[in-house]
């Protein structure tokens, strides 16, 4: 039997309703980081906190099940290998995220955004990721 291969992926609002998962931005396209090593990932972390970022959790996943993920909501995803001093985050972090630090919606119209069968979905899916 074929163990999964574990990686090291950051969420933020971790276990909430509100979860994030953290990308990066390459052109148009956003690219999940999957960590083979934890320290990595942590290291990576406090980086993004270190630029004024919300500190994000550090989650062990399958591999296969983040790519599954990013393939529905079309994002890239690249496997960091351990080890890795290249992984740094960029210098210049978005504005604005899919996902709100306070985890409430500031208006009516964005609790409207998203449908509601379109939420469940994606709730379904991210809880398949734990």
């Amino acid at each position: 039997m074929i163990t999964p291969m574990r990686v090291f992926v950051l969420l933020f609002n971790a276990g909430t309703e509100n979860e994030g998962i953290h990308t990066i931005r390459v052109g148009d396209r956003d690219k999940v980081l999957m960590f083979e090593s934890e320290d990595d990932a942590t290291r990576f972390a406090l980086m993004l906190e270190a630029q004024d970022f919300p500190t994000p959790a550090v989650e062990t996943m399958d591999a296969e099940e983040i790519k599954e993920f990013c393939q529905s909501a079309n994002y890239d995803w690249e496997i960091i290998p351990e080890n890795d001093a290249l992984a740094i985050p960029p210098e210049v972090n978005v504005e604005k995220t899919d996902w709100q630090v306070d985890s409430q919606p500031d208006s009516q119209e964005e609790k409207l955004e998203v449908a509601d069968s379109e939420l469940d979905s994606i709730r379904r899916r991210l809880e398949g990721l734990l």
